[in-house]
């Protein structure tokens, strides 16, 4: 057999014979199709139509199943219920500073920056002056959690350091 590729016209021929039909007619040889063949049938692969239809049937049984109310359950069985977790509304009254009192934040305040080199860094002893990029009288720099949040003035208080807030910084010209 010089050529072993069965046409179309042959394979519908074949089955016809195949279900009493007319005979076979002789076909010239076609070139396969070009679009891939249409995966089986369920018809095709064997299964009938009443073994469908079945497990359809246990498919939505099983569904139901899920869905039954609490009176299906066996004796002892309960469903699970969720705790209302909703919470009372905010009232003024209990709505004070006291609710931060335990809120942990992490304050610095930023008198100015420099860059130096380790080996500078470890020549420092008690008494070194250090050079930072704002001069004296500049605003200080008040970060929270690493947000700006406001600039102040440093000021000497009964022996103390202690900065006085001049600017706060809210909205989107906080940085981070």
């Amino acid at each position: 057999m010089a050529d072993s590729q069965i046409g179309q016209d042959e394979i519908e021929a074949l089955l016809r014979q195949a279900q009493g039909g007319a005979a076979p007619a002789p076909a010239a040889p076609t070139p396969p199709p070009a679009a891939p063949r249409a995966p089986a049938t369920a018809a095709s692969a064997g299964v009938s139509q009443d073994d469908i239809e079945l497990l359809l049937r246990k498919a939505e049984q099983a569904l139901a199943s899920i869905d039954d109310p609490a009176d299906s359950l066996p004796p002892g069985v309960q469903t699970f219920k969720f705790a209302d977790f909703s919470g009372a509304a905010a009232n003024a009254e209990s709505a004070t500073i006291e609710l931060m009192r335990d809120v942990e934040l992490d304050l610095t305040i930023e008198l100015g920056r420099t860059h130096m080199q380790l080996e500078d860094v470890l020549k420092l002893k008690q008494g070194a002056v250090v050079p930072l990029d704002k001069l004296a009288g500049d605003p200080a720099d008040i970060y929270v959690n690493g947000r700006l949040i406001a600039r102040g003035e440093v000021l000497v208080l009964n022996d103390n350091f202690c900065v006085r807030v001049a600017e706060l910084i809210v909205g989107e010209s906080a940085c981070a």
